[in-house]
């Protein structure tokens, strides 16, 4: 196993807990952040009831979390995890395939910090790791147009003055920052578009959480359809 290069300074490993019902796909996740010295699985479970009852007691700093599984599926346990009601939210990382879509689209409203594909590399299972455990979200730019796109119509519309409300504390150019990342755009692509650097763009999105009181780039894109700031794909 080729060993994938920890993004940033040395630390404290961080600790993983992977949740999936299939036996080899939950070696090979075991196998591939075992590999990596920044990383140390602390745990493993089958189903979506082990996987809440096991985070609760190992504390892990990120849940790798499939979405079906036996008993509990793994929306359910996310929201049980990272939902608004959760005191001390757990980072959770859904990986699934693309037939699934609509529970994904479940599971980051339910809390998840970000998805990815089970048919994604080694190294962007370790990335993905590692950007939500640095306090990120992550959001594949492609699947997220689609996916947010086509689901928008489930998201209840505000009334005009909440919308309104919500984008009154932004400035016209954070506006248009959240816009871009409602679209599904990396801040490496934001940045190149507004031509501006990739750090101005992090500020930004800091300051567009702070100000909107939401946790992550997920509730960004989420609370941006809900308000109308982007159009859905016809």
């Amino acid at each position: 196993m080729t060993e994938l290069r920890p993004e940033s300074g040395a630390g404290a490993p961080t600790r993983v807990l992977v949740c999936e019902d299939q036996e080899l796909v939950r070696a090979g996740y075991v196998t591939i952040f075992s590999a990596q010295p920044d990383l140390e699985v602390v745990g493993e479970a089958g189903d979506g009831r082990s996987a809440v009852e096991t985070a609760r007691w190992l504390c892990p700093d990120v849940v790798v979390m499939d979405i079906r599984m036996p008993g509990l599926d793994g929306i359910e346990a996310t929201r049980l995890l990272a939902g608004p009601d959760v005191a001390a939210p757990v980072k959770v990382l859904v990986v699934t395939t693309f037939n699934v879509d609509e529970y994904v689209y479940e599971a980051l409203r339910a809390g998840a910090s970000g998805f990815l594909l089970k048919d994604s590399s080694p190294s962007a299972l370790v990335h993905g790791v590692r950007t939500i455990a640095a306090g990120e979200s992550l959001l594949a730019p492609a699947v997220t147009r689609q996916l947010v796109g086509r689901f928008a119509d489930r998201i209840s519309q505000p009334r005009k003055p909440a919308a309104t409300e919500a984008l009154s504390a932004l400035t016209p150019r954070e506006t248009e920052v959240l816009k871009l990342v409602a679209e599904g755009l990396s801040n490496a692509e934001i940045a190149e578009q507004m031509v501006i650097s990739r750090e101005t763009v992090k500020t930004y999105v800091s300051r567009i959480l702070t100000k909107l009181d939401l946790r992550d780039r997920v509730q960004a894109v989420v609370l941006a359809h809900r308000i109308g700031l982007v159009t859905v794909p016809g």
